[in-house]
């Protein structure tokens, strides 16, 4: 990420639209971010891997950490900074939280435009920030290899998500054995490889689904081999069907932001 650029203490409480396929260059903060997608479906990217969260998901930055924004779909794309002193324990990386109403509604309100230093917004955020701790994790980090063998095989998989060779036969292209890249995938990414598979494949099918591509045909081009078995994967990750992010374009929630025409 070579573009850094460092946003004054209040630059990360804003609101703002985002056109299908835009994003936010490389920067940090000097506070904390939570990152929230009203509607449509947003990834944040740093150099140790990609989160995405649709509605019923947000995303914390910790203060520093340099990251970039992409948007899939017509994107509602609410932030909130928060003070260093007042981060909620446990969330010193990058993690994806559960967004239940409540804390929904308070993300929108504290991210409109106005200021954030009247007692009333400090309130506001008080509460937020109760809620956040309550919130939980939720697995939805894409990690980055740094072995080259095993960024070979993430490369094939990520190109075509929903080719289906086993380890052994991905490892030949990449001159690994299945046995060295199963305990790369373990060692770097944390995970065993179907878990990032999988996590790669609803990445995947998140921005699909904010293409308005048919569940059906999400399921085959992330490499389900069934659209039933897809729907109880997703659900189980999102707590709602795919069908349901799908119709209504990306999100669960609908939060009715205006469109910004100097905004693309």
């Amino acid at each position: 990420m070579p573009i850094i650029r460092h946003g004054p203490p209040h630059f990360p409480t804003t609101t703002k639209f985002l056109a299908p396929g835009a994003g936010v260059a490389p920067h940090r903060h000097e506070v904390h971010q939570i990152v929230y997608a009203g509607r449509g479906v947003l990834s944040v990217t740093t150099d140790a891997g990609s989160w995405v969260a649709p509605a019923t998901r947000a995303i914390w930055v910790p203060a520093g950490t340099p990251h970039e924004h992409r948007a899939y779909g017509e994107t509602d794309l609410h932030t909130v900074g928060v003070p260093v002193d007042r981060r909620p324990p446990g969330l010193d990386r990058p993690a994806v939280l559960a967004v239940g109403p409540l804390l929904r509604e308070l993300i929108i309100a504290y991210s409109a435009p106005g200021p954030t230093d009247t007692p009333e917004a400090r309130r506001m955020l008080a509460v937020l920030l109760d809620q956040l701790r309550r919130a939980p994790e939720q697995a939805l980090h894409l990690p980055t290899a740094r072995d080259p063998r095993l960024a070979a095989v993430c490369a094939i998989l990520r190109d075509d998500p929903a080719d289906a060779r086993p380890l052994a036969e991905l490892g030949a292209t990449a001159g690994a054995s299945a046995r060295t890249l199963t305990r790369l995938f373990r060692a770097e990414l944390g995970m065993t490889f179907p878990q990032w598979r999988t996590q790669l494949r609803l990445h995947h099918a998140l921005v699909l689904l904010a293409g308005d591509a048919s569940v059906t045909s999400v399921a085959q081009r992330c490499g389900w081999s069934s659209t039933s078995a897809f729907i109880d994967v997703f659900r189980r990750a999102f707590g709602h069907t795919p069908g349901a992010a799908r119709t209504d374009n990306g999100s669960v929630y609908r939060t009715g932001l205006p469109r910004d025409p100097s905004d693309g």
